[in-house]
């Protein structure tokens, strides 16, 4: 009976209690140990990110990305504090985790700091837990209930092991997210390696935490994917492409966390992130959308949402190939329909990074889901081999109106004809789970970007107008059709 406790034993057990119940109490009572000469400032972002954790750790959530600004110690909550308290207070000491960053160090750091914890006195006098002696390192540790942690860096290839729970902290470096072909082998190794790491497919997470640093980044991929996402921008914005839907503020601006971040600190890091990374580097590290709010030549506030395409007059399908596999480009397959009074409908957008083969395979695929009425345009590189190319994509496609052509111009002019309808606000776009990374793309596209690699979906989507121009009728307004050479 807690009456029959001493004054101490009362303390302890109530601590334990509160611990058990609560990610963020266990967090405020732990924090002492690791931060002993920094008070703990507190705000309601926390309990959000707790919270969420406990969801993953009560088997509700089994895939999480939160999109966090620096500064909002998101690696002590997900890789020291949340195992810590799965290993004590849950009373899960076999859980088995791989930590990954983009340096192995840092990832490295957070597992001694986790290790450090659970050696504690504190921790060990509640939660009392063994270490095996000859698996005990920094990298990687054991505990006598078969349960482990181990360090890696982002597109390690992890062999031997296998995870309970598969964590990612920043898995991009700022600077590395300006390379194509890095951020490719970044894409590739968390849809291809990291799935395989994962220690039993039903029951085994996956966590990512990280501020957004371009549209191709990890976090488009899990948004794409259908993970659970809290998007957290250090300023409240009421028409944040991923607001999210329990986010506590109301106001224009207001911030997400002032009693760490007051106005004069955010108004410092936004000056000194313009001046290193210029508005984007801002709008992704702080406000979590990777492109300037607005964006350039597309601006996302001109485009319509719906939830089913209207009726259209015509469609077609344009592709944009992939000269190689990799290396940042992708094969992109966007459908775009004509409306009877002129305006147009990105219906779906099909992007991916094959080898031949899988391509066509992709194409067929679409053009069976398309249908016979929906037509198909594709390049055509110059020469014999382009023209041996779009014979084999053609004999592919029987009974299908599929188009070949060369690109002509560059592909900042041949957007100029859909940036001028997108501006004038005639195009429609159909809710789906690709609309996150293609608008990135498009409000990141312009003079001054298309040399980043990402330009796949606006060249499909150029190609796809350019088909419709080019097979416009006078009966539906359109005028006479263009000079073809």
């Amino acid at each position: 009976m807690i009456d029959e406790l001493s004054p101490g034993q009362q303390d302890l057990l109530e601590s334990r209690l509160r611990c058990e119940l609560s990610l963020a109490d266990y967090v405020r009572e732990a924090w002492a140990v690791l931060e002993p000469q920094t008070p703990l400032v507190w705000g309601r972002v926390f309990d959000v990110i707790c919270e969420e954790l406990e969801m993953v750790t009560r088997g509700e959530t089994k895939r999480l990305v939160i999109n966090v600004p620096p500064g909002f110690m998101k690696s002590l909550l997900v890789n020291v504090f949340w195992p810590s308290w799965e290993w004590g207070p849950q009373g899960m000491p076999a859980l088995r985790y791989i930590t990954a960053a983009y340096e192995q160090g840092l990832a490295t750091r957070d597992l001694v700091r986790c290790r450090d914890l659970v050696k504690s006195e504190w921790f060990q006098e509640r939660w009392p837990i063994d270490f095996k002696d000859d698996q005990d390192q920094k990298t990687y540790y054991e505990t006598t209930d078969t349960g482990w942690q181990f360090a890696a860096s982002v597109r390690a290839a992890l062999t031997g092991y296998r995870g309970d729970r598969v964590k990612l902290d920043d898995p991009h470096s700022v600077r590395g997210a300006e390379s194509a072909a890095e951020m490719a082998e970044t894409r590739r190794w968390f849809s291809e390696t990291l799935p395989t790491r994962l220690n039993h497919q039903g029951r085994s997470v996956m966590v990512m935490i990280m501020q957004r640093v371009s549209v191709a980044d990890l976090s488009s991929m899990a948004i794409e994917q259908g993970w659970r996402h809290v998007c957290l921008p250090m300023r409240y914005e009421p028409d944040h492409p991923h607001r999210w839907p329990h986010d506590w503020r109301t106001t224009e601006g207001e911030l997400l966390c002032p009693e760490r971040f007051d106005e004069q600190a955010v108004q410092a890091l936004e000056k000194a992130l313009s001046q290193t990374g210029g508005s984007y580097a801002v709008a992704g590290q702080l406000q979590q959308r990777p492109v300037p709010r607005g964006g350039g030549m597309f601006k996302r506030d001109k485009v319509t949402f719906v939830d089913t395409a209207p009726a259209c007059t015509r469609w077609v399908r344009g592709w944009d190939l992939a000269a190689t596999e990799g290396a940042g480009k992708a094969t992109v397959g966007l459908k775009l329909g004509l409306t009877s009074d002129g305006r147009l409908v990105i219906a779906d957008v099909v992007r991916v990074q094959k080898e031949p083969y899988g391509v066509e395979e992709t194409i067929k695929a679409c053009a069976r889901a398309d249908g016979m009425k929906v037509a198909i345009s594709m390049p055509q590189d110059p020469g014999q081999a382009g023209k041996s190319q779009a014979a084999r994509l053609a004999s592919l496609l029987p009974g299908h109106a599929a188009h070949f052509s060369p690109e002509s111009g560059d592909k900042v002019d041949r957007a100029v004809p859909c940036s001028a309808q997108w501006e004038a606000g005639n195009v429609i776009l159909v809710r789906a789970p690709w609309n996150d990374r293609f608008l990135g793309e498009a409000e990141l596209f312009g003079p001054a970007t298309v040399a980043s690699g990402f330009t796949d979906q606006i060249d499909a989507f150029s190609r796809a107008y350019a088909y419709l121009l080019l097979h416009r009728s006078t009966a539906q307004g359109f005028g006479a059709p263009p000079t073809v050479a």
